[in-house]
């Protein structure tokens, strides 16, 4: 069980690398703000300091996910449950309030808390299971 949150959780990881990359690295890029729905490179730049600054909240999210597979895999299992557990529920909650911010977002919504929803499913069966 532990190699299956450790592969979903990583997924998720790579998820918000991915979206940290996108909204604070190459934001003002139009291939990247059009992803977003964002209409103009006015607009984008308008929003270029919160895009740089939700790119960091992804961040830290994939690092405490990453870090917690770690420390679990390491033998620190308690803290690395925890600190696992603790940032994929984050990513999912974000995934839910991004789906409820409106219709167009549901399938930004679904590739967000896709993977971390497999992970939190599989952390609760492998804390009922014992595993």
């Amino acid at each position: 069980m532990a190699i299956l949150i450790t592969v979903a959780a990583t997924v998720s990881a790579a998820i918000h690398v991915l979206f940290f990359y996108w909204e604070s690295v190459v934001w003002k890029r139009p291939t990247t703000w059009k992803r977003f729905g964002v209409a103009t490179q006015e607009d984008a730049d308008a929003s270029a300091a919160f895009a740089y600054n939700q790119g960091f909240y992804n961040l830290f999210l994939a690092v405490g996910a990453l870090l917690g597979s770690i420390l679990y895999g390491v033998g620190f299992r308690d803290a690395g449950f925890a600190l696992g557990l603790f940032s994929v529920v984050c990513m999912l909650a974000a995934a839910i309030v991004l789906m409820t911010s409106g219709r167009g977002r549901v399938g930004a919504a679904l590739v967000q808390g896709t993977a971390p929803l497999v992970t939190v499913v599989l952390y609760l069966v492998s804390l009922s299971t014992g595993s």
